[in-house]
């Protein structure tokens, strides 16, 4: 393993998304989520109508604002709640409900612009697929890209074509490269999201996911903990006992094994999740999100003083 000096980075031993935002933006920022209403080509029928096997009734959206209000006002109802708990007064608009490029362009024109031009935004974050990303989409983000910065988020979870079959990710990773291509080439920085704990998918199988990874031009990554939530086909398939969650031990282990083969210069915008408590199913522990960080760092600490050595490598 290679030493690196993580001083860079500030307290924490890895490219974190809160210190980015800081060097970037020289302040503290935070998100709010936006759901604009949207839907999935794997829900309305055109690839299929059961979703992926992990995904919530909310689209992955439960945190997001209401697909009722405009986008302004959710962005407004989330900066009011925030106020009793920060002075943060900038904020990434985070279009995170279902697949948010799925819609006609003069929609997608609508909503983002309502977004970019709040006083309070300083970038978007648009959680999409890569097989809902067509040219003229990519030249209206790549327009939106130059007033203020937008980043597209693809959720990949794995290289692994079986594990993409079974989770009913509905793509190739050919089709995976073609959209990150053609968003850096209009200079659009790709956040790429990764399941840890897939079943049927091991420690080396995920290691395979990152350092094919480290092979794209990527600028950014989540790490997120496999949960099982109420409603959900993979449900079913825990309540059959057709595979195991990660106990937090056996988690931490894998993120920092992900970290240190991860490429240093791709930021980390999540390191873990916490699903909605009211439908999580398992694992439990997760719900704990500060006790996990915690535990996360303190091992990080631990290991790199035994070791000697800093984590993060390429």
């Amino acid at each position: 393993m290679k030493e690196k000096n993580n001083k860079k980075w500030g307290e924490k031993p890895y490219f974190s998304l809160d210190y980015m935002l800081k060097e970037k933006f020289n302040k503290k920022v935070y998100k709010v989520s936006i759901n604009a209403g949207m839907t999935c080509p794997n829900r309305d029928g055109k690839i299929d109508t059961r979703g992926c096997i992990f995904c919530s009734r909310g689209g992955s959206g439960d945190f997001a604002g209401k697909s009722k209000e405009d986008i302004q006002t959710q962005i407004n109802n989330q900066i009011e709640i925030m106020k009793n708990k920060s002075t943060v007064s900038d904020f990434i608009a985070y279009f995170q409900a279902y697949t948010n490029t799925y819609a006609p362009i003069d929609y997608l024109e609508k909503v983002y612009t309502e977004a970019i031009f709040h006083p309070n935004i300083i970038a978007l974050s648009i959680a999409t697929r890569p097989d809902c990303l067509d040219d003229e989409i990519i030249e209206l983000i790549s327009k939106l890209n130059k007033i203020k910065p937008v980043w597209i988020e693809l959720g990949l979870q794995t290289i692994h074509e079986k594990t993409a079959k079974y989770i009913r990710r509905g793509y190739d990773l050919n089709c995976f490269e073609n959209a990150v291509n053609k968003l850096r080439k209009e200079n659009i920085d790709v956040i790429v999201h990764a399941i840890l704990g897939l079943p049927g998918e091991d420690r080396k199988d995920i290691i395979e996911t990152i350092e094919y990874l480290n092979k794209r031009d990527i600028q950014g990554i989540k790490l997120q903990l496999l949960h099982v939530l109420k409603d959900t086909d993979l449900a079913k398939d825990y309540i059959e006992n057709k595979f195991k969650v990660y106990t937090m031990e056996e988690y931490i282990d894998t993120v920092i094994d992900c970290i240190e083969h991860l490429r240093e210069d791709i930021v980390i915008h999540r390191i873990t999740g916490d699903g909605p408590k009211k439908i999580l199913i398992a694992p439990i522990w997760s719900g704990n999100k500060k006790k996990v960080l915690n535990t996360l760092h303190h091992e990080f600490k631990i290991r790199e003083a035994y070791q000697g050595k800093k984590y993060n490598k390429n």
